[in-house]
């Protein structure tokens, strides 16, 4: 009696043998006698299965030492493209749903199965379908209140089908009480200064949460209006003695980053934006990380665009150091306040411009 091999054992070789597309989200295989990995559905010559290893994605082929086949390659970028057209299909289902998609419905859209539609729309978006649509809602009612809807109109419209459930999340959502963001921040108190420090005009503003701005520029009365521009109707507050002093505090973190700079920040972006901002406070001064790096490192391999457009988001210069994001040849790309800031602070880390980025 002929002993089979395990890996003949497993499902995955026979959906090898019968080069099957289906399976092509599931895994891919490393040939161990080429160095080569490749999708189920390949038409590569097919290996002796003692030859065989298996992967859940060809991210952990890489880093098991294989190399995608031409034919790899090739089959990735299809995958990629099945990827993109299932996960937008998702997101327009969540985005006209009355109610929130339960995973198993939207998989069972995708045809797939929960596990692995799971996977793939959180490496295309960057956040899970649940992350998706309360971000998709947050929007949804920030639009509503600037549209001059009433608050009640807004958080429906938005999905919340009860006014206890909208005013459970309100805070974290908008930052204060719906009334008021649709007011234009009307009854927050937010505090400001601008001083001067070697990189030029510096505002730093603070409301009832924590540090909710840090702006670079050359025009201090242009960082005023930007403020304004974020709440027009907020009581901004001139900066007292107390208040000179935490500006200090900042300009002295910008020209010795090495002192460090622990204060509250009031920090409100998307579920995705967060989990960027919060990576980078992860890299220490000196050290620099590729936005592909923040990609891989939030599990949202795919998402290094989404990860530049957060950094641009970002409105706390220095406390949440988007400056130590490079390109990933180490080369400097764009910066909120300006390319030669983004130098300045990082040679001054001792970190420079044509180092390697860090990995994280």
């Amino acid at each position: 009696m002929t002993t089979r091999h395990p890996t003949e054992q497993d499902p995955r070789w026979a959906a090898i043998v019968a080069r099957d597309p289906k399976v092509d989200l599931q895994f891919v295989y490393g040939v161990k006698t080429t160095g080569v990995y490749c999708r189920p559905g390949s038409a590569a010559r097919l290996p002796r299965p003692e030859n065989v290893e298996f992967f859940d994605t060809a991210h952990h082929a890489e880093i098991a030492g294989y190399r995608a086949s031409k034919r790899a390659s090739g089959d990735q970028n299809q995958v990629a493209q099945r990827h993109a057209h299932i996960v937008a299909a998702a997101c327009r289902h969540i985005e006209h749903a009355e109610n929130l998609p339960s995973l198993e419905a939207l998989a069972d859209l995708a045809g797939l199965s929960p596990f692995y539609f799971h996977r793939i729309f959180k490496a295309v978006t960057g956040l899970t379908p649940k992350g998706y649509a309360n971000a998709h809602r947050s929007r949804k009612v920030r639009d509503g209140l600037k549209d001059s809807h009433s608050v009640t109109d807004a958080l429906y419209d938005a999905g919340f089908n009860s006014n206890s459930r909208f005013y459970e999340n309100a805070d974290q959502l908008l930052g204060m009480k719906p009334g008021d963001y649709k007011a234009g921040g009307t009854n927050s108190d937010i505090r400001f200064a601008v001083g001067q420090c070697s990189l030029g005009a510096i505002l730093v503003a603070q409301s009832n949460r924590g540090v909710c701005a840090i702006l670079l520029g050359d025009d201090p009365e242009k960082l005023v209006r930007d403020l304004q521009d974020q709440f027009p109707r907020a009581n901004l507050i001139g900066a007292d003695h107390g208040f000179e002093q935490l500006i200090a505090q900042v300009v002295g973190f910008v020209e010795a980053p090495a002192l460090g700079l622990d204060l509250p920040l009031d920090v409100r972006g998307t579920a995705f934006q967060e989990r960027v901002w919060q990576a980078l406070r992860n890299i220490p001064p000196g050290g620099t990380a590729s936005y592909a790096e923040i990609a891989r490192q939030i599990g949202a391999p795919s998402a290094f665009r989404a990860v530049a457009q957060a950094c641009g988001a970002n409105r706390l210069a220095v406390a949440i150091p988007c400056h130590r994001v490079v390109r990933s040849d180490g080369n400097l790309s764009g910066y909120r306040w300006g390319v030669e800031r983004k130098r300045q602070l990082l040679e001054r880390e001792g970190a420079t411009p044509d180092r390697n980025p860090l990995s994280l």
